[in-house]
C-alpha cells in the first residue's frame, strides 16, 4: 500500500453500568460528542475542517443512538458541516471495525485524517434493540442459531471446550482484581475523559432538581468480588449450565474515539503517533458457538500481517463470557499474562459497539506506558464471527 495509517489520539469515556448506572440518563450521542471533542483536543494544530470523515460503530443504531449518530455527534462536537459522518454496525466489533475502515481509506491514499470510534447506551437501547423483529425463516432451518441468546452460545462453548464453572469464576475474579489494581495505579487516567453526568430528580414545589456527578472511572469493577460469592450465583441460560451473571460481561454505556492519520499529514501537523495500524481481519464461525470467533480471525491476521501470535506483547481479548475467553485462550495457546492485564469486560463492562474503540484506547496507552511493540484487540461477534486488529507502538 502507498501509505501507512497511524493513531495519533485515542480516548474514551468512563464506562457506566446499564441499566441503572451513572449514565442511565445520559444520551449516547452526548457521550460520543464528548469522546470526539476529547481526541481532537489531543491534536493541537488540527483544524476541524481538515477531517475527511467520521466513522462510528454502534451495535443497536436506533432511538437515542439512531439517525446516523456519527453525523449527529460530529455536529454536536462542533465539527463544520463539511465533515461527513457514517454509522456502521458489526455488533461487538463495530468500534474496531470503524478504525479498520478509517485506516484502509488512509492506506489507499483516499484520505489523510479520519475520526473513528464507537458508542453504545445499553441503558437507553437494550440488547436486541427496542423492537425485536427476527426473520421467521431463521427458525425453520439450519440458521436457527442466529436467534440463540448469547448466553446459550457461551454454554455451548463451555461444553464443547470443557471450560469448567470453577475456571470461569476464577477468570471472572481475576478480571475484577486486575481492573481494580489498574484503577488504583492510575493506569486508565490517560485514556479516560471524565464526564459530568446529570440526573433530573423531582424536588419540592413541583420543580426539577439537577444532580451533577463527575464520573472519572469505570463503574463496573467490584472490590467485594470473591470466589465464594461468584460460586453462589445461579446459571442464567441453562438449568445445569455454568454461565452466570458473575462470569459474563456487564451491560454498559460508553463511547470511545481515535484520530487516524496518514504519515504525511501527521508530519505536516507535527503530531506524535501512539501506534501504527498494522492490519485487521474478520472471520465467520457457526452461530451456535459465536464466542470462539477469534480463533478463526487471529490466524487470518497473522497471515495478513506476517506477525505471529507469540510476537504480540499485549492482547485485549473482549471478555463477552469467561467461557469463550478461556476457550479462545486455550485453543490459541495464549500466554495468560499477556491477555487483559488491566482486566476485561467482565469487570470493566461491554458497551457493545463502543468496546472495540475503548479497548483500543486501553491497549495503545498501555503499550506506550510499558514500551511494548505489538498489541492486538480481538473479540467474538454476534451471529457467529470474530475480529482481530493489530497495532504497533511508535
Amino acid at each position: 500500500m502507498s501509505e501507512q495509517a497511524y493513531i495519533v489520539a485515542a480516548r474514551r469515556t468512563p464506562v457506566g453500568k446499564a441499566p441503572r448506572g451513572v449514565f442511565r440518563q445520559t444520551r449516547p450521542d452526548d457521550l460520543l460528542t464528548h469522546a470526539i471533542q476529547g481526541v481532537l483536543g489531543d491534536c493541537p494544530g488540527l483544524q476541524p475542517e481538515l477531517i475527511e470523515d467520521v466513522i462510528i460503530g454502534c451495535a443497536m443504531p436506533e432511538a437515542e443512538q439512531g439517525l446516523n449518530v456519527a453525523r449527529v455527534s460530529s455536529l454536536l462536537a462542533g465539527l463544520p458541516d463539511s465533515v461527513p459522518g457514517v454509522t456502521i454496525n458489526r455488533f461487538c466489533s463495530s468500534g474496531l471495525q470503524s478504525i479498520a475502515m478509517a485506516a484502509d481509506r488512509i492506506r489507499l491514499g483516499e484520505a489523510d485524517i479520519i475520526v473513528a470510534g464507537g458508542v453504545e447506551s445499553m441503558s437507553m437501547v437494550p440488547m436486541m434493540g427496542n423492537k425485536v423483529a427476527i426473520n421467521p425463516a431463521v427458525f425453520e432451518d439450519d440458521n436457527v442459531a442466529i436467534a440463540y441468546g448469547m448466553g446459550v452460545t457461551a454454554e455451548n462453548v463451555a461444553e464443547r471446550w470443557k471450560v469448567s464453572r470453577e475456571d470461569q469464576d476464577s477468570f471472572a475474579l481475576q478480571s475484577h482484581q486486575r481492573a481494580l489494581a489498574a484503577i488504583n495505579a492510575g493506569h486508565f487516567e490517560r485514556e479516560i475523559l471524565p464526564y459530568l453526568a446529570k440526573q433530573h430528580l423531582p424536588d419540592e414545589g413541583n420543580t426539577i432538581r439537577i444532580l451533577e456527578r463527575p464520573v472519572k472511572s469505570d463503574e463496573g469493577p467490584r472490590p467485594d468480588s470473591s470466589l465464594e460469592g461468584l460460586a453462589k450465583l445461579r446459571p442464567v441460560f441453562a438449568a445445569k449450565g455454568s454461565v452466570t451473571a458473575g462470569n459474563s460481561s456487564q451491560m454498559s454505556d460508553g463511547a470511545g474515539a481515535v484520530v487516524v492519520m496518514s504519515e504525511r499529514k501527521m508530519r505536516t501537523l507535527n503530531l506524535e503517533p501512539l501506534a501504527r495500524f498494522v492490519g485487521y481481519s474478520v472471520a465467520g464461525v457457526p452461530a451456535e458457538i459465536m464466542g470462539i470467533g477469534p480463533k478463526e480471525a487471529i490466524p487470518k491476521l497473522e497471515k495478513l500481517t506476517g506477525v505471529s501470535l507469540d510476537q504480540i506483547d499485549w492482547i485485549e481479548l473482549n471478555e463477552a463470557f469467561a467461557a469463550q475467553a478461556l476457550a479462545v485462550m486455550r485453543e490459541m495457546d495464549m500466554d495468560p499474562d499477556k491477555v487483559n492485564p488491566l482486566g476485561g469486560a467482565i469487570a470493566l463492562g461491554h458497551p457493545l459497539g463502543a468496546t472495540g474503540a475503548i479497548r483500543t484506547a486501553t491497549l495503545l496507552h498501555g503499550m506506550q506506558r510499558t514500551n511494548m511493540r505489538y498489541g492486538m484487540v480481538t473479540m467474538c461477534i454476534g451471529t457467529g464471527m470474530g475480529a482481530a486488529g493489530l497495532f504497533e507502538r511508535c
